[in-house]
């Protein structure tokens, strides 16, 4: 596509020239807009709606700092921006990127700019695309898990920071790129900070890239140093200042006093939306409905109260799809997330209530599986939420004004389960990029309970290196134990049915809990789909019925997901992450067998296809009553009360052994998505060395006698024409 470049004909002028423009600019100098009368991202004249916005961008605060910051972009490498969410950091500092990489004739490559959550990638490119004036999937775009609008031509790209690593696979010094800008590096999530380890290796194999950082706190001294052993050139945005603070002590009770406010908000306050910081998604969806019902009650003159879930992570849920609203209406936005950023766009806010607490989960690497705590959130989210009301609104901290808060969040990558990290890295490592320097070294129990999973899964060599197993693994979008489970299916002829239950296990929850009064209808309806087998089987069910539906004439799709109580946004996601994984065992040339759901070979299949993945996660109902000992790390739970088996339906009975696909310890310490196996069909999949380093307990003694006098190989039933025999099955799963 050719582009104007005349008036920016190279770097040595485009860099003397840079500072000029943006004074004019922020002067409101009426010749810039002579200048700009051609677009020069695709050449075509402006249209009237660019002036209008170019205007609103002028007002923001960024706009004062272009000319720093195009200055130390053409001087330096590295660049650090604090600012906070309102300030413009994350929609104008991309475009002055790509402005920065178009003065150079794309001699370096183009602008990536990465975000945490996905939806907030869309919604950037599309309000950058509407600012630049062009069109969005060609000159702007975005690229997020399971969808890609953009081209290999696109200037400026917005994508998650999960979704650069994974492309780093194929470009691990990202030659595409001559800006990367990674965007709310304050959150410290397992992801970004492997990214910026990443980085500061390639940066030093590509000196022509530039690396941004873009933060809502003002980052320490130890990330400012990352990239170059001194502290990286640090620009603060201006910030419009927090308005009214008021602080207040409700001891355990903050959840009452926040509904509280919120009334007495839109009884007496003026016009503006609301955000109330709570910490659970239970409080969010219970504030929802309580909030939902006083404002049916509350007086007509008052205007409508409308409150908004909104969850982060789930999809269909964030502040930026809610239209709008005409006349007299004011919204409510109940949020969990610690990512003020979410309301980047949402001008309206002047009123914003704290809880100043936050849940976090901490991975322990003993149990394999997360705790959960909740803790004070950091000065820097304090300060955060305050200037989220603005200078003329009000923000309520339902805490005491002396809390000690934390100086700054402890990053993720120290209390997560960094499996997929490490297989990962070790990917990494072939591609040539064999160091990952870390801001904050992961936890090296963490980082041993990793190398040691993917050992047992057959994903490293004797050397600790990656295997071919490991190599074909890295190449799924899925946890390493999803991966290797798709795998071990393509061998025993149940591809299409695992990968049914690996996208459905990967979406987000397709069952919808509704409350207490409609909840027996709910849990009636979600009867119809249990399966015999157990709830990995379910969720073949479920899926079915859902494509079912989507060809049925007489049918709604929404009517029909509404009346089952099952999310259509869920479903629609694990089509097409289902749709993926078949496309991924295609491109690598892996064997897709024709579905045979509902033979008992079929159903044999897929167990030890979940087996060949999650043995590690099997426990065994020690006391008939449902009280499971967890093989690995000898601890009881119970199974989900969701569960086919937690409801105890005359369908299925409570089985002696099962596989589960989540443990989670601290919420409820249940067992969910679990399925019937034998102790035979563990034995045969299990790896020798795993059995025998599980620690001494009865269930163990019961799997040691079975493995001495039985010979459960020949219980087994009898393999189809197509499928290997049992001992090759056995030697190819065991890691010797």
């Amino acid at each position: 596509m050719e582009r104007d470049v005349t008036s920016l004909s190279g770097e040595e002028h485009f860099e003397g020239k840079l500072c000029s423009d943006a004074e004019s600019l922020s002067q409101g100098d009426k010749d810039y807009d002579d200048i700009l009368e051609l677009n020069q991202f695709d050449g075509l004249p402006y249209s009237s709606r660019f002036y209008k916005l170019l205007k609103e961008r002028k007002e923001l605060p960024v706009w004062k700092a272009k000319c720093e910051f195009m200055d130390t972009l053409a001087k330096g490498r590295f660049v650090v921006v604090s600012g906070s969410a309102q300030s413009g950091r994350s929609s104008q500092i991309p475009q002055w990127c790509a402005e920065f990489c178009l003065s150079a004739r794309f001699q370096h490559g183009m602008v990536v700019c990465t975000q945490v959550d996905t939806q907030q990638a869309v919604d950037l490119a599309l309000r950058v695309a509407d600012e630049m004036d062009v069109n969005i999937g060609h000159e702007v775009g975005y690229s997020i898990p399971l969808e890609t609008c953009c081209t290999n031509d696109s200037i400026l790209r917005y994508c998650t920071d999960d979704m650069l690593l994974r492309e780093m696979m194929s470009d691990p010094l990202l030659e595409h790129y001559g800006v990367v800008v990674v965007d709310q590096a304050h959150q410290r999530t397992v992801a970004t900070d492997v990214l910026q380890g990443l980085l500061k290796d390639v940066a030093l194999q590509r000196p022509e890239l530039r690396v941004v950082l873009l933060s809502s706190d003002e980052p320490g001294p130890k990330q400012l140093a990352h990239f170059t052993g001194a502290a990286a050139p640090l620009i603060r945005l201006e910030s419009p200042g927090a308005g009214e603070v008021v602080y207040s002590s409700t001891g355990d009770g903050y959840f009452c006093s926040a509904l509280r406010l919120v009334l007495e908000i839109h009884r007496c306050e003026g016009e503006g939306d609301v955000v109330v910081f709570l910490v659970t998604a239970q409080e969010i969806d219970l504030a929802h409905d309580l909030l939902s019902h006083e404002g049916q009650s509350s007086p007509r003159d008052l205007g409508e109260l409308l409150p908004v879930a909104v969850h982060p992570g789930q999809p269909g849920n964030l502040p930026l799809q809610c239209e709008e609203e005409k006349g007299r209406t004011r919204r409510v936005f109940l949020t969990s997330s610690p990512n003020e950023d979410f309301f980047w766009a949402v001008s309206s806010i002047r009123f914003v209530i704290d809880a100043g607490l936050e849940k976090r989960f901490v991975y322990n690497p003993r149990i394999r599986t997360n705790s959960v705590i909740t803790q004070p959130i950091s000065t820097g989210q304090a300060e955060s939420r305050k200037q989220l009301a603005g200078p003329t609104g009000k923000c309520f901290c339902l805490y005491p004004e002396d809390r000690q808060l934390p100086a700054e969040a402890r990053p993720h990558i120290m209390e997560s389960d960094i499996t997929s990290t490490v297989l990962f890295l070790k990917r990494m490592e072939i591609a040539g990029l064999g160091h990952c320097d870390f801001i904050d070294r992961p936890d090296p129990g963490g980082l041993m309970q990793a190398l040691e999973e993917l050992d047992y899964l057959a994903a490293l060599d004797n050397d600790g290196n990656l295997s071919e197993m490991g190599i074909i693994m890295s190449e799924f979008p899925l946890k390493p134990q999803m991966a290797k489970t798709v795998l071990a299916s393509c061998e025993f002829d149940c591809v299409r049915e695992v990968v049914i239950i690996a996208a459905m296990l990967t979406a987000p929850s397709c069952f919808v809990v509704p409350s207490a009064d409609l909840k027996p209808e709910a849990t009636q309806s979600h009867l119809k789909f249990q399966h015999p087998e157990g709830d990995h089987f379910t969720l073949i069910n479920v899926f079915k019925a859902f494509k079912k539906s989507q060809v049925d004439p007489h049918c709604s799709v929404e009517k029909w997901c509404q009346d089952s109580f099952l999310n259509h946004t869920s479903l629609l996601m694990a089509d097409t992450l289902r749709v993926e994984l078949l496309d991924t065992l295609k491109r690598i040339e892996l064997p897709v067998s024709l579905p045979a759901f509902g033979s008992r070979r079929n159903t044999f299949n897929v167990k030890r296809a979940l087996l060949a993945g999650f043995f590690m996660q099997v426990a065994r109902d020690v006391d008939g009553s449902g009280n499971y000992f967890i093989m690995t790390h000898k601890h009881v739970a119970q199974i989900h009360p969701l569960s086919g088996y937690g409801a105890k339906s005359p369908k299925l009975g409570l089985p002696d052994w099962v596989l589960f696909h989540e443990h989670s310890f601290s919420e409820d310490n249940c067992l969910r998505t679990a399925t019937h196996i034998t102790p035979e069909e563990f034995l045969q999949m299990a790896p020798q060395y795993f059995f025998y380093n599980l620690p001494p307990s009865e269930s163990k003694d019961i799997l040691q006698n079975i493995l001495n006098h039985s010979h459960y190989r020949e219980e087994t039933p009898s393999p189809s024409q197509e499928t290997p025999q049992e001992d090759q099955t056995s030697d190819r799963c065991v890691v010797q």
